[in-house]
Formats: C-alpha cells, structure tokens, sequence
C-alpha cells in the first residue's frame, strides 16, 4: 500500500463503503439496458433521456472507481500505536490562535461523522500540517484565502469506537 494514498477507516464506514460499491456494481447492467432503450427511442443527438442515462451511467463508474481505490488503500481500523504523535486514525485536539480549541478525526472524509465529531482529511490544509507533530508543537498551514493560520498540539490520541 502506497502510505501517500493510505485512507483511515473505522470499520462502519469501511463496511458501508464496501455495500455502496456492490450496490453500484449490481446497478451496471440495469444501466445498460436502460441506454440500450433510449438508443431505440430515435436520434441520439435529440434524446434527453438517453443522454440523462448515459450521464447517470458516468457518475456511477466515476463513484465506482473511487470506491475501488479508497477500499484498496484503505487501513481499517488499525490503532496508532501511541498517542502524542499525529497520524491517521487519530483524535487531535488543536488551539487556534484566538485560544478557541477544536476537536476532530483525522481520518478520509468518506469515514463520514462520528457522534459530534468531526473529520479532517489528512490531506487538507490542516490535516496535512498536522501528520507527525507532537503534543505541544505548533504548526503552520495556508487557509483559502492564501493566509496562514498557526495552531498548537494540544492532544492526539487513538481513536475508541
């Protein structure tokens, strides 16, 4: 597994991942009859529906590939071995610059929410400027705008389902 593409999921979100894309996949031929229909509705060039399932058809396979790859890197619920240290599949606790702290799982977006608490990407912004501090450090990453925001470590700890 490429550790740059590596995913951490919690085995719910890793199981319904898997059950969306057996779903997609079963949905395929379903897809492929409905084009054939539209095909034998006319002229494809003034055909809505048909380009409406062949859009559908589009998103579908892009999904599907997603899923494949997020699945496929994916590290199910392998604890950190430590607290103390950033890594995937991590609680972190950050203070922001005006004192405020914030919580969160630092786990792919597709992990979906946990409770009240959030999830971070390891590969947004903050997430990324975050992988291998320590409690304590502060660390520096851009905002949208284009301005930078320090936060400081306050806690990492593996996540408890």
């Amino acid at each position: 597994m490429n550790e740059s593409h590596m995913v951490w999921l919690t085995r719910e979100a890793y199981e319904r991942l898997q059950c969306e894309l057996h779903e997609l996949l079963a949905h395929r031929p379903i897809i492929a009859a409905e084009i054939d229909a539209r095909r034998q509705e006319g002229d494809l060039r003034e055909n809505d529906a048909y380009r409406a399932v062949r859009e559908e058809q589009g998103n579908e396979e892009a999904r599907i590939r997603q899923l494949q790859q997020l699945l496929r890197d994916a590290k199910v619920e392998e604890r950190p071995t430590a607290g103390g240290v950033v890594e995937p599949g991590m609680v972190i606790t950050v203070r922001y610059e005006d004192n405020d702290t914030e919580t969160f799982l630092l786990a792919t977006r597709a992990a979906g929410m946990h409770g009240d608490l959030e999830v971070y990407s390891p590969e947004s912004p903050l997430g990324h400027s975050l992988l291998g501090a320590r409690k304590g450090e502060t660390r520096e990453y851009e905002l949208p705008d284009g301005r930078s925001m320090r936060v400081k470590l306050v806690d990492a700890v593996p996540y408890q389902a």
